[in-house]
């Protein structure tokens, strides 16, 4: 019983160790997930096209993790600015960031890891007294790109604290599209008490969806917990409703990309019919919302943009041939946001947080 027990922490461990992202010697590199499970490779970024196109393509994706690739990115893309001095170098900053927040436009991460990024830059300028340090505004922004990541882990960290005394042993549970360790610094979020309960024996049965049309949950989180030795079986998207109605789930767990200060929360496209249907069986549906992903700026779900994507996605990408008429009119957006009203519990790094959601979610700030 010891050695079985130990040979799934060592496996759980394996898998939450491979990171979407490395930084060494001020280079940068991000895991193609474009690729997995077939092949694991590590793709270098030397230019803002290559940032651009890793997150737009979606080479590094979740939330998170999108933020960190963005934070390290300005850092290293910085280093080639040709700035003769401060104002100089904050428009080629400016430049750069506005370009690569227009790679995703829904997940919130992206842009408030760059706003932070740019609050570095502007604090170590002002209290330069007007001297160009470039060697100084660099240190500052690497360092920042760095906190960024370590925080992120720290947070993943509390929300699978949180989100496993939310469940008791034995649980099945259901997920969508990829929240796990290769969407963030390390657990993932939604994933992370899945991982946590994995170490501590709680033998939970974890049911994936596929998450059409990009098989983020075939492709990456089957992959993922598989890897570390969880029970999981993978579904069809359409087949949510059969296994909740043969009582095999006992929670629904989610990751969120943006969520507005009264609790609608956007998430991979599929979620929201995820959350109508658990309603419909009396079913948990637990969100997992890092505070970066939060956005109390957002009123409701209904100022949220939502990214559409290519239509080839939904007829060719993951196939040998064509599977639709040619010229067919394709609706693909990336994400559907989820009413609040269908969420049972918000889970942050901070806690958790329960109806009413406005009230709840603005106390993590003060």
């Amino acid at each position: 019983m010891f050695e079985e027990a130990t040979r799934q922490t060592l496996q759980a461990r394996i898998t939450m160790d491979i990171t979407p992202i490395r930084f060494e010697n001020d280079k940068l590199e991000v895991l193609d997930q474009t690729m997995l499970p077939w092949e694991e490779r590590y793709i270098p970024v030397k230019t803002k096209e290559d940032l651009w196109d890793a997150i737009h393509m979606l080479k590094v994706r979740g939330a998170p993790a999108i933020g960190i690739a963005a934070a390290f990115g300005l850092y290293v893309l910085s280093k080639e600015f040709q700035a003769t001095g401060n104002g100089d170098f904050v428009a080629r900053f400016r430049a750069l960031k506005s370009y690569i927040g227009s790679s995703r436009p829904t997940a919130v991460n992206l842009f408030w890891a760059m706003d932070r990024m740019e609050s570095t830059l502007t604090n170590v300028i002002s209290s330069s007294g007007g001297a160009f340090r470039r060697s100084e505004i660099l240190n500052s922004l690497g360092n920042e790109a760095e906190r960024i990541r370590a925080e992120d882990e720290a947070a993943c960290k509390a929300m699978g604290e949180y989100g496993l005394s939310l469940l008791r042993p034995g649980m099945g549970l259901l997920t969508h599209c990829n929240a796990g360790t290769i969407a963030t610094a390390k657990y993932g979020t939604s994933l992370s008490p899945i991982y946590l309960g994995h170490e501590q024996g709680y033998g939970f049965h974890v049911f994936v969806d596929e998450t059409r049309p990009l098989m983020q949950g075939a492709r990456l989180t089957s992959w993922e917990l598989q890897k570390a030795g969880v029970d999981v079986t993978l579904i069809c998207d359409s087949m949510a409703a059969t296994v909740m109605k043969s009582h095999w789930i006992d929670a629904v767990l989610v990751g969120c990309d943006r969520m507005a200060k009264n609790g609608d929360g956007a998430n991979k496209i599929g979620t929201l019919g995820l959350a109508v249907l658990a309603r419909e069986y009396h079913i948990p549906f637990y969100m997992f919302a890092p505070t970066s992903t939060i956005d109390l700026s957002t009123a409701s779900g209904d100022d949220i943009v939502v990214e559409c994507r290519s239509g080839s996605e939904v007829t060719s990408k993951w196939f040998e041939k064509e599977m639709a008429p040619k010229g067919i009119n394709v609706y693909n957006p990336a994400f559907d946001v989820t009413d609040h009203h269908l969420i049972t519990a918000v889970v942050t790094e901070k806690g958790i947080v329960r109806p009413p959601f406005e009230p709840g979610l603005a106390a993590l700030f003060v």
